[in-house]
């Protein structure tokens, strides 16, 4: 395409430090300058990265020793922590957008996703609205401000700014969710993962739309409805990984692999071939530069939150209020 307005990206295929704060934010870092030194000007980590998913949850929903260490190196917004992944995003002049798990001065823990801009600022701090399942044993809920899930960033005079979302694994299955994220306006999207695993077929108990096939399909879904560029991160897992969460036994995560990350066009074509000739065990990193102005002709055949809707028959309502367990109510004028 003539004039092309390009975004270079990377899209992270890399196991966790599991339950290890300080060293996961040293690996975010070092993956941070290693792909900015690539050229590229925004990179992604799956869902949770820091400090890795909760795999045992689907094995043993009641662990509390495993628990306890899993919040003692969860990330707090306000911490010294997060300060170094700003720090290192300001000194590489790159977008980073990742998952982590957070966790409150009360202990609580939430899902929860950060876009830090190349000029090292926390642009967007958001929480999976609803926690998937057994993930509702550990994790809260997010409330009306995490709707607000898309910023703008300013790449510079070259690429000049554009629109960045996310969210985080199953929210891909929730139609009116997604349309809010839409209407938004995002060019590029974040659609973040834990390792994901191929379906065993017909006779396989598990649900489909859990596996590696199921989730890619829904972030290719995502792409053709949304009209933009998904980049579909996933995390990896390992023997070691396995033996540190004890989910050899387990339904799911019992073996090494779940690395399937690419790069989706906004027609829902896959850009990217997978790493190391589809070794899921693999590390690395997918770069693609991403031309925006493809963005346009697709948009010119599916624009759901524009001329291919009809707000005169269906429309989506919202409520962004946050909803908080401490609600102070303002004295009456006679009190």
């Amino acid at each position: 395409m003539d004039n092309p307005k390009l975004l270079r990206v990377a899209v992270t295929q890399a196991e966790p430090q599991w339950l290890d704060l300080n060293a996961a934010v040293a690996k975010m870092v070092a993956l941070i300058e290693e792909t900015a030194g690539g050229g590229a000007q925004l990179i992604a980590f799956p869902e949770v990265w820091i400090t890795g998913y909760p795999t045992w949850l689907w094995g043993r929903t009641v662990d509390p020793p495993m628990v306890t260490q899993y919040t003692l190196n969860a990330l707090s917004v306000d911490s010294a922590e997060m300060d170094r992944i700003r720090d290192a995003a300001l000194a590489s002049s790159i977008a980073v957008v990742f998952g982590f798990a957070e966790r409150t001065p009360t202990d609580s823990l939430y899902i929860s996703q950060a876009i830090i801009s190349p000029q090292g600022e926390l642009v967007l701090k958001r929480r999976k609205i609803k926690p998937t399942h057994v993930e509702r044993t550990v994790f809260g809920d997010g409330s009306g401000p995490d709707l607000n899930n898309v910023v703008e960033l300013d790449f510079g005079s070259a690429t000049g700014k554009v629109k960045v979302g996310t969210l985080a694994c199953w929210e891909h299955t929730q139609p009116l969710l997604k349309y809010h994220t839409y209407a938004q306006g995002e060019a590029v999207h974040i659609s973040m993962w834990p390792p994901l695993y191929s379906h065993g077929g017909a006779e396989d108990p598990s649900h489909w739309a859990l596996s590696a096939e199921g989730c890619l399909g829904l972030s290719q879904t995502y792409a053709v409805e949304g009209g933009k560029f998904v980049l579909h991160c996933t995390g990896v897992l390992s023997e070691k990984g396995i033996d540190k969460l004890q989910t050899k036994e387990s339904f799911a995560f019992n073996t090494p692999g779940g690395g399937q990350s690419c790069v989706i066009g906004p027609d829902g074509r896959r850009l990217t071939a997978p790493l190391d000739g589809g070794n899921t065990t693999h590390e690395g990193i997918v770069y693609a530069d991403l031309d925006l102005n493809m963005i346009v002709p697709t948009r010119h055949m599916i624009d759901v939150v524009g001329h291919y809707s009809r707000p005169d028959l269906l429309w989506l309502g919202v409520d962004k209020r946050a909803k908080n367990p401490v609600a102070e109510r303002a004295a009456a004028a006679d009190e």
